[in-house]
């Protein structure tokens, strides 16, 4: 379970603060208030910042289809709408650009992994119209998952529950089709907070089921592997945000090998897919890394 005083303690005593009490201990630049600073200013000046919100507003969709020995048949052709690092409220048009992509597409489940809105303190109050909006627009048979992201504080989680959302706070979520189940489980943010127990989000997940981890960054490969997770849906690092010709992302702020920042990957037995994220951090502009709105389809092997 969601320990929410760590959640709590972000907005009593700051950001930072909490980070150095309950969080890892790690260096993030994200985190940097004069490197934002810097950031903005270097693109007013070089008048990319018209561009770069274009190009942020610009969302592409991604569909992969992925095959697995171990799925049930009756989970052959189940589709997954993955929307990670929705910043929604960093951009005038965001909400709305990410719904026309996603209104006339047919999934089976939407799983949300974390950033729900722009800022890293404060209240919600500027993303809520945004999320109203887009989880009024998603249409999942078999329901909306979430986890939290580094952005997030547990104050959210009765707010998107109260509108459908399954959040799995260090939890587990069981679909059934036609006699058959598959499971989803979520674990907190293990980026900055360290809330992360993927131990207790399977406790309750038979061994030999088909599982599927949703969480916000892609750190925990080498403990999911080890679990026996067969697909890993994570986000966070915006696949870089900006990209440059023949060197590709400046940076990624995710302790894990580069080939994982972006796109699907294996990790041993376990297949993984980092989101480019359908918004933006820091500063909303992209470049050379349009946002991103992903299906993941599941098919049997053989």
């Amino acid at each position: 379970m969601l320990d929410l005083r760590k959640k709590r303690k972000s907005i009593e005593v700051g950001h930072f603060e909490a980070w150095l009490t309950e969080g890892r201990g790690s260096f993030h630049f994200e985190n940097l208030s004069w490197l934002r600073a810097t950031l903005e200013f270097l693109f007013g000046i070089s008048g990319l910042v018209r561009p770069g919100e274009r190009n942020a507003l610009s969302h592409r969709l991604s569909h992969h289809r992925l095959v697995f020995p171990g799925l049930p048949a009756h989970f052959d052709g189940f589709r997954i709408l993955h929307l990670s690092d929705l910043h929604i409220d960093a951009l005038a048009g965001l909400a709305e650009s990410i719904c026309t992509t996603i209104e006339d597409l047919h999934y089976d489940l939407c799983v949300l992994t974390g950033d729900y809105r722009f800022e890293i303190y404060g209240p919600y109050h500027s993303a809520q119209h945004g999320l109203e909006k887009l989880l009024a627009t998603i249409r999942a048979p078999y329901g909306v998952v979430g986890v939290l992201g580094n952005h997030d504080f547990g104050e959210i989680v009765p707010w998107l529950e109260e509108r459908g959302v399954t959040m799995l706070l260090n939890g587990s979520y069981e679909v059934h089709r036609d006699g058959q189940s598959i499971w989803i489980a979520g674990v907190d943010d293990p980026h900055y907070y360290g809330c992360d127990d993927l131990d207790g989000a399977l406790q309750e997940v038979p061994p030999e089921a088909f599982k599927i981890l949703a969480v916000h960054s892609p750190e925990l490969y080498r403990e999911a592997e080890q679990r026996g997770i067969s697909l890993y849906l994570c986000g966070h690092t915006h696949a870089g945000q900006i990209r440059l010709p023949w060197i590709g992302p400046l940076m990624v702020n995710a302790r894990c090998p580069r080939r994982m920042a972006a796109g699907l990957w294996r990790f041993g037995g376990m297949s993984g897919f980092t989101s480019a994220g359908a918004g933006s951090s820091m500063v909303p502009v992209r470049f050379g890394c349009p946002p991103e709105v992903t299906l993941i389809e599941l098919r049997v092997s053989g």
